[in-house]
């Protein structure tokens, strides 16, 4: 079987989804489609003997380490912008060559705007320091969007300047505006230590302790930062580099856009899929991404309901027993 998509036409329909059998249905086209155009990805299909698909448990997800050694793009159009993950020096990043822009932009500003409010409504305080420093962050690009779509003057990264995000949280309250804090996990909690409390505050955490913090479970940081900022609720976002889509939570529980999906993968056997609120290895189908690969093996671990799901930390791979396919094949 082979990809006969309409690029254009496609993306129309992912960002329409309104049922399970039009997201399975988008899902093996997309495979199909990606199928013909990604060498890697065909390859890696036709090596597990996975390249004939017909429901959405049947197709492979790529491991996402692949990323790190391979160009995975479908070549359709030129290079637009580059992103890597954030990782130190001495780690090999994983690069997303993204070939549309614009479908980026769509994607995540539909969900910014489905899970967290209108940015023309907002005032947007960034602090993402290890992203801005290391550059070719997705996370900024969208940030930066998003700010700019406030239009409002305010809306800025402040790096580790405390004073001055005290200083634009008040200046937001007397305008009236919906003041939102996105921020990397461990600068949150730095920003928390300091005694700043910003009460009414929208906190979307993201990223992690990036190594310079100790790795706490979602539901203690939650409790950390309501308490230490006087907020209410916060909320986090789920995504990476190598993905065009996030999802979001008020608490723990992550909800996605009709566009992308959970499922939840054995541990020990990569398919096999789990049910009923048991863990494992977490896998996205993220259909936004459609020229580079929409579905990826992460190495999140993570549990999901009908609606929502969570995740509980990171696999840890030593303890794994099973298929252990070689990423340079």
């Amino acid at each position: 079987m082979t990809s006969r998509l309409n690029p254009d036409q496609h993306i129309e329909k992912i960002f329409s989804i309104k049922t399970d059998k039009e997201f399975e249905d988008l899902a093996l086209q997309t495979f199909y489609f990606q199928y013909d155009t990604i060498p890697v990805y065909r390859d890696y299909a036709d090596l597990i003997r996975k390249n004939q698909p017909q429901s959405l448990q049947e197709i492979p997800f790529l491991p996402i380490d692949f990323f790190k050694y391979h160009e995975i793009r479908s070549g359709k159009r030129a290079v637009e912008a580059i992103f890597k993950s954030s990782g130190t020096t001495q780690q090999i990043r994983s690069t997303h060559f993204l070939e549309n822009k614009k479908v980026y932009e769509l994607s995540f500003e539909k969900a910014y705007r489905q899970f967290v409010g209108n940015p023309e409504e907002q005032i947007i305080i960034a602090l993402l320091p290890n992203y801005v420093e290391q550059q070719f962050s997705s996370l900024v690009y969208m940030v930066d969007h998003l700010i700019k779509t406030s239009k409002n003057e305010l809306s800025d990264f402040y790096l580790y300047d405390k004073e001055m995000i005290r200083d634009t949280y008040e200046k937001a309250m007397l305008q009236g505006k919906k003041a939102v804090l996105f921020g990397v996990t461990y600068a949150l909690l730095d920003l928390a230590e300091e005694g700043v409390e910003l009460p009414g505050i929208k906190v979307i955490e993201t990223g992690g302790m990036k190594g310079r913090r100790q790795e706490i479970s979602k539901s203690e940081l939650h409790a950390i930062l309501k308490d230490k900022l006087q907020v209410e609720t916060v909320f986090s976002e789920y995504g990476m580099c190598e993905l065009l889509s996030q999802a979001y939570s008020e608490g723990t529980k992550f909800e996605t856009p009709s566009w992308m999906k959970i499922l939840i993968r054995d541990k020990n056997d990569p398919f096999s899929y789990l049910e009923g609120g048991r863990s494992g290895g977490v896998n996205v189908v993220d259909l936004a991404n459609l020229y580079s690969c929409s579905f990826i093996q992460t190495q999140d671990l993570g549990k999901k309901t009908e609606k929502y799901f969570e995740i509980l930390g990171r696999i840890d791979y030593s303890e794994l027993r099973g298929c252990n396919l070689m990423l340079n094949f």
